[in-house]
């Protein structure tokens, strides 16, 4: 890539490839030097957009899910492990569930259910939302693709506790990682942004001069975080944002990740759901309705099961062959 180029007003003029760079989504992930504190900063324009294509939610709904899209991505980044993070939100106000998935390579969907013909204000937090009655639940699954024999799914549930999301995310975060976090999220109809940092926890014995070294490197970078405004965050780049905010602070980058889109259903996938009800309920279904058909909460993708493609379900073991055998997505 060529370089960037100084004009004659003393700024830089940026060859073509920066601007389209720049309209990617990305995660940047970097690390204060000479501390025990890491940070990320995140940006997501294009999958934000296509998440909401598929679905049309009122603009406090989509600041909720907006905002765990970028946290969703921001912890996404520092799996150990390939495979998949689920993040959700069970409540019990008029938003029922709030849903983002994402894997280690920061691929992303989310969805979100309402109540039945709710009207929802334009001026309601996470509260009146999501936890109206005090019962809502937070949970994190991490599903790993290779499992290990008789390996199941890690989930970790805690209670709404907080009234913002990024609150239930640190609280969640202390309570159950035991991992120092601060988050910053922000999200409107066209850009969801985050900005992360974590305290990492000292590996062997740590002198009390260490430890107060890291404290003060916590508490200040903190507080240098902790003066960002939430238009500021939805209207700055990355880069120009970690100078605005660290300037002062001697920073390491890492190469940019991007976030993208993708939806894992498959015809497959929805022909075990199926076979997980069981052969009478399906039958019973197909009695009543003709056919089954289904749509993806997540991308919208339509799947139609007739009684001969159920009945192939049961009468072939292997999935894969019944579903080759009874034809493909129908549109």
């Amino acid at each position: 890539m060529p370089p960037a180029r100084r004009n004659r007003a003393g700024h830089f003029a940026m060859p073509p490839w920066h601007a389209e760079l720049r309209m990617m989504d990305t995660l940047q992930r970097f690390i204060f030097e000479n501390t025990a504190v890491r940070g990320e900063l995140v940006e997501i324009s294009d999958t934000w957009k296509q998440i909401q294509a598929r679905r049309d939610y009122p603009a406090p709904v989509k600041k909720l899910l907006g905002e765990m899209l970028a946290a969703a991505a921001l912890l996404s980044a520092n799996l150990k492990f390939k495979g998949m993070m689920v993040m959700q939100m069970h409540g019990d106000g008029p938003v029922k569930l709030l849903v983002v998935e994402c894997d280690s390579d920061l691929r992303l969907r989310a969805t979100a259910k309402l109540g039945h013909d709710v009207k929802i204000p334009e001026d309601v937090g996470l509260a009146q939302l999501v936890n109206a009655h005090g019962r809502g639940r937070f949970v994190i699954t991490l599903d790993p693709t290779d499992k290990l024999p008789g390996q199941q799914p890690y989930q970790g549930i805690v209670p709404l506790d907080g009234d913002s999301v990024a609150v239930v995310i640190e609280n969640y975060m202390l309570r159950s990682e035991q991992l120092d976090t601060k988050l910053w999220l922000a999200a409107d109809a066209h850009v969801s942004r985050g900005l992360l940092l974590q305290k990492l926890p000292q590996e062997g014995g740590v002198g009390t001069h260490a430890a107060e070294d890291d404290a003060e490197a916590w508490n200040r970078t903190v507080m240098l975080a902790s003066t960002v405004r939430t238009q500021e965050l939805l209207s700055t780049d990355i880069n120009t944002l970690m100078h605005r905010l660290f300037w002062e602070e001697t920073i390491r980058v890492f190469e940019p990740r991007h976030p993208s889109f993708h939806c894992s259903c498959t015809r497959e996938k929805v022909a075990n759901m199926l076979k997980m009800l069981g052969k009478p309920e399906v039958d019973s279904a197909i009695e009543e309705l003709g056919k089954l058909s289904i749509n993806c909460d997540f991308c919208g993708q339509y799947y139609e099961f007739d009684a001969v493609d159920c009945a192939q379900l049961f009468a072939i073991e292997n999935t894969s062959d019944a579903i080759q055998a009874a034809g493909t997505v129908r549109h």
